[in-house]
């Protein structure tokens, strides 16, 4: 099974806010809290840039990241790879519209998923 059947399943059934996490160009791991976030047909998970800071600079150098939620019944998934940083086209315009007009939605952080785990357990 692949990362995006992988995810499809597990999608709906995500509770709560997820983890975004970068690493900046020293090794220094840095989380943020995200709620805007989408899950694309092709297995990738796009995440809006509202409050990043650190989490964009870190991006810019060209950070992998790391992607962490809890699905229904509490069951971890991390996903791990590349980040694209989209500030214009579809992927950005989709996910700006499902954001309310209240946060400033500067731009989508667009995980290419490279590799899923369950707790210890590697499913990809």
């Amino acid at each position: 099974m692949g990362a995006k059947e992988i995810l499809k399943e597990a999608w709906p059934l995500r509770e709560g806010p997820a983890v975004f996490t970068t690493v900046d160009k020293n090794g220094l791991p840095n989380s943020v809290y995200v709620l805007g976030m989408k899950l694309l047909e092709d297995g990738r998970i796009a995440v809006m840039d509202n409050y990043f800071h650190k989490t964009r600079e870190n991006i810019k150098n060209g950070s992998k990241g790391s992607f962490l939620f809890l699905a229904r019944p509490r069951k971890p998934y991390q996903a791990k790879g590349s980040i694209e940083y989209l500030a214009s086209g579809p992927v950005y315009e989709d996910l700006k519209a499902s954001i309310p007009d209240k946060f400033p939605r500067v731009a989508a952080a667009v995980l290419k998923v490279e590799e899923i785990y369950s707790g210890a357990e590697k499913l990809l």
